[in-house]
């Protein structure tokens, strides 16, 4: 249990002692400094800790904003001070120092807690201090304060304050105005009777994939229940992140599960609409696998665009100034918010296509307005890149390589290569993997299936993309590399997957896409997470995105169609329990901080 050291003069009627209580801290008091360093030294290691002025008045969810959330080894409002395992040193030594100035005295004028925190800025330590806003926090000196103080508590509803900010930030237009009104009492709900945000997540997903079934029926009365179940599955998924803002229950693994499950839901239902236009005599399979490499690669221009500019200095341009500009003309936000395509517009869009259209329709009106929304937020990104001055780091040119995923027959090209040019053309490595990329891909698309020429095209591509990689990405454009990598090697697949023009082709290229993909994705959430990239044994025991898009044009020069689908589906399986088997037994046992993500919307 997680121990809260009250110190200072107690004060009759405080309900502090009981509020502590109530977020799960058991309750020792202090009766002067050395007391309270004594008290610290006793409480378990592997436990928060909190030191708390015993005359601290203020909400309750002000404490729980301070005292309880996981994300932050060392936090603190006015008046208390927290500290988790890994931020316990710095707040033992805080406390040290503190006790030795006063000598051990008795707190009784100033608070031990602001002090501490004081001594633990002086020691540059990383507190975190979370806006409260409207909340109350403070520590009254005098009587006539501290009813002032209590005053200002009952003219503030805090569960009203609570339950606002447990609605995401930032988000588009149809979750703000058309779900959260209603989703976030339903977190409310969840968190009245004990439910975790996994566990919400997790009936997210099964929703998400009885609807994809229902899909999969290719009835009229499927498609309708698929459609209403896809938004159910969608009103879930936004509740599980509000109901960790709301219970202030963030991990590592539940920012992994929400963001995993949300492409894995989502590309279901995509297979789901396929298997049911199957079932009327319609094939689409090219369609969906398609619409989840489209959607995949415009993942990958956000993850990697915001990685190449994490910490990058002198960020400013002239097309972040407008986007300024424009934030203040009120509509504008969220017509741009819309025009991006988030998730929630999305789903809406296929929820109600499905519902009174075909899955054809849907695919095509889906493609369509992905493809509008890639090519409006890359544009946009190109533009940032090129006019803004910015020296990148060491970090965002790292976490552009891991999410580049070369494999070892990049690596010994790279070694081959030796010493190349340190200015590519036109400033980018994009430029230096582009053509290899374009020409594989129309080398598959130009040529019949069988051909060679596809597999002469991928030694190229080979070439080209380890010559992109041998040195540190840290160009204006140098973002793109990772989403040209994955274009290319998806597309290659399903082109060469239509190609064979065999039944169950593009299903086994659909699967092997998603396998893929989901090793994609992991990669992403773990450099999100600070848990660093997966270990290069698995990225070698898959091949990279070079060594297995050579792979697959080697087998379909030299197998037929028949047996193309065949390795297809048995290259699809392999990837995916190596990748599966590795990524859940990190993901359960990784001790990677909570993290959770704001950022946009998906």
């Amino acid at each position: 249990m997680s121990t809260a050291i009250l110190t200072g003069q107690p004060v009759p009627g405080s309900s502090i002692e009981g509020d502590l209580r109530s977020l799960g801290f058991d309750v020792r008091t202090a009766s002067d400094t050395a007391d309270a360093e004594a008290l610290l030294a006793q409480a378990p290691g592997d436990q928060r800790v909190a030191v708390v002025d015993a005359r601290f008045v203020g909400h309750l969810h002000a404490l729980r904003l301070g005292l309880t959330d996981p994300r932050f080894p060392l936090a603190a409002i006015p008046g208390a001070v927290t500290a988790q395992p890994a931020g316990r040193q710095a707040l033992t030594r805080a406390m040290a120092r503190e006790n030795s100035a006063g000598g051990g005295t008795a707190v009784a004028v100033d608070s031990l807690a602001d002090r501490i925190v004081t001594a633990l800025d002086t020691d540059g330590a990383d507190v975190h201090r979370p806006e409260l806003g409207s909340l109350v926090a403070a520590v009254p000196a005098d009587p006539q304060s501290r009813n002032e103080a209590r005053q200002a508590v009952a003219n503030v509803d805090d569960e009203a304050v609570r339950l606002k900010s447990a609605v995401k930030s930032r988000d588009g237009f149809f979750t703000t105005f058309c779900i959260s009104p209603y989703s976030r009492y339903i977190a409310r709900w969840c968190a009245r009777r004990g439910l975790t945000p996994n566990q919400v997540t997790t009936a997210s997903l099964l929703t998400a994939l009885i609807a994809a079934g229902c899909a999969a029926t290719g009835t009229r009365v499927g498609f309708i229940a698929a459609g209403v179940l896809l938004i159910a599955s969608f009103v879930l998924d936004c509740t599980d992140g509000q109901l960790a803002r709301y219970s202030l229950q963030y991990s590592t693994l539940g920012a992994w599960l929400d963001a995993t499950f949300d492409r894995a839901k989502e590309y279901a239902y995509y297979a789901g609409l396929a298997l049911g236009a199957a079932r009327g005599g319609d094939d689409v399979w090219a369609l969906a696998l398609g619409a989840m490499i489209l959607q995949t690669c415009r993942h990958v221009v956000d993850f990697s665009f915001n990685e190449a500019n994490h910490d990058a200095t002198a960020n400013t341009s002239p097309t972040a100034a407008l986007s300024d500009k424009l934030d203040s003309v009120g509509w504008t936000v969220w017509v741009r918010r819309m025009i991006v395509l988030p998730i929630g517009e999305r789903w809406a869009m296929i929820a109600v296509l499905t519902a009174v259209t075909t899955p054809r329709i849907t695919f095509y009106v889906l493609l369509i307005g992905c493809a509008f929304a890639a090519t409006y937020t890359t544009a946009g990104r190109v533009l940032r890149s090129l006019t803004r001055k910015a020296q990148r780091t060491d970090r965002a040119a790292q976490a552009l390589a891991d999410l580049a995923d070369s494999g070892p027959l990049a690596e010994g090209v790279v070694a081959l290569l030796g010493k190349l040019p340190a200015k590519p053309p036109f400033g980018s490595r994009a430029f230096v993997a582009l053509p290899g990329a374009a020409l594989l891909v129309a080398a598959a698309g130009s040529s019949s299936y069988g051909s060679a020429l596809p597999v002469g095209m991928a030694v190229l591509y080979l070439i080209t993309s380890a010559a992109a990689v041998a040195l540190p990405l840290k160009g204006a454009l140098d973002w793109l590399v990772p989403p040209l990598f994955r274009a290319a090697e998806y597309g290659t697949v399903l082109i060469l997957a239509a190609k064979a023009d065999v039944n169950g082709a593009l299903p086994a290229a659909f699967g092997l896409v998603a396998a893929v993909a989901y090793h994609h994705y992991d990669t992403v959430y773990r450099i999100r997470g600070n848990a660093g990239a997966p270990p290069a044994w698995l990225v070698r025991a898959i091949g990279g995105h070079e060594g297995r898009t050579l792979l697959v044009t080697v087998l379909a020069a030299v197998l037929t169609a028949s047996q193309f689908k065949v390795a297809l589906t048995a290259l699809a399986v392999a990837v995916a329990l190596v990748v599966l088997a590795e990524s859940i037994r990190f993901w359960v046992s990784s001790g990677a901080p909570a993290v959770h993500d704001e950022g946009e919307p998906a």
